[in-house]
């Protein structure tokens, strides 16, 4: 039988059949022995039932068509996989108190999925006017280079029902941010009652307390799917070159007129990318997060293939989480 995962928490995949019937799994034990993959929210995956069994056995996870993927956030040189086979990444971040860093690293890891970005502009009524919520949405169009802004507020809801279209019958959406963005209450909006717990928001920072705990799946009323994903602290990156391309497009645009092709925009002379920074035209604040980042992948890189070259010398089977 074959079915999708809908849920995944601290305890067992739960993976829906086709015909609607649900089954709390396990991964079958030559799966756990042999595969690198794990079941995610997200994945098409292939289960048996034993008869007296109080389980589903996961005994295949079928081939993904993408997957949302970070570094491992232990110590461990492995990709953790999120989420799979969405059509969108909504990249959730508030108007008050936007962290453009934390954004620009977002972007660089949904544009990797190679699924359509969206970034969400929360709780534009907390903010202080719409001057700022304008202001805002300016700077934030700025740093995604292109990709598509909505402002949302709960008291809007044309706001909502933008969201909404951008979900349509058969599309399944991936719902990125941390915790107290308001991803919760825009599932609740979305979906039209109240589905997902959410959290009071602490006097002192104003921020909202962590209330999702599961990545899982929910459907929106003559819509597709959301995945709704805990509140992700870690973003280390994983193999995401194409991610910093896309979200760092002005910068690589740039590059192609350095004199020389390899130009690392450090010391090499005709680094039109370090001319745009001496002139203004690029924020000295954007070339140095792009630096970290793009330097963050390659010191990735290093570390797996040195990590595999371990492990094949030494034999012990690979770890994997996610």
């Amino acid at each position: 039988m074959q079915g999708i995962v809908v849920k995944l928490d601290r305890g067992y995949p739960l993976v829906e059949l086709e015909g609607g019937l649900q089954y709390r799994c396990e991964h079958a034990t030559s799966l756990v022995k042999t595969a690198d993959v794990r079941a995610a929210c997200g994945d098409r995956v292939e289960i048996s039932v034993p008869e007296g069994h109080d389980k589903g056995i996961i005994e295949r996870v079928l081939p993904r068509r993408n997957a949302f993927v970070r570094k491992d956030p232990t110590e461990r040189m492995e990709p953790q996989v999120l989420a799979a086979n969405f059509d969108k990444v909504f990249v959730a971040e508030p108007c008050s108190g936007l962290n453009v860093r934390r954004l620009e690293r977002e972007l660089v890891l949904a544009h990797e999925s190679g699924a359509e970005v969206i970034v969400l502009l929360t709780k534009a009524d907390q903010a202080e006017s719409s001057e700022e919520v304008r202001r805002v949405q300016t700077l934030v169009e700025r740093v995604a280079q292109g990709t598509r802004v909505l402002v949302v507020s709960s008291e809007d809801p044309e706001s909502v029902e933008e969201v909404r279209s951008c979900v349509p019958s058969g599309c399944i959406g991936v719902l990125l941010g941390k915790s107290g963005v308001g991803k919760s209450s825009l599932v609740n909006l979305l979906v039209g009652v109240e589905v997902q717990a959410t959290g009071s928001v602490r006097e002192g920072d104003g921020k909202g307390r962590h209330t999702t705990v599961s990545r899982e799946m929910v459907r929106i009323p003559g819509g597709g799917c959301v995945v709704d994903m805990p509140g992700v602290r870690g973003l280390a990156l994983w193999d995401s070159n194409v991610g910093i391309d896309a979200a760092f497009s002005d910068i690589e645009e740039l590059a192609e007129s350095c004199r020389f092709s390899d130009c690392r925009h450090g010391a090499e002379p005709g680094c039109a990318v370090r001319a745009a920074v001496e002139e203004g035209s690029l924020a000295q604040e954007r070339f140095e997060s792009y630096l970290r980042l793009r330097d963050e992948v390659q010191t990735a890189r290093k570390r797996a293939e040195e990590a595999r070259r371990i492990k094949s010398r030494t034999g012990h089977p690979r770890r994997w989480r996610g």
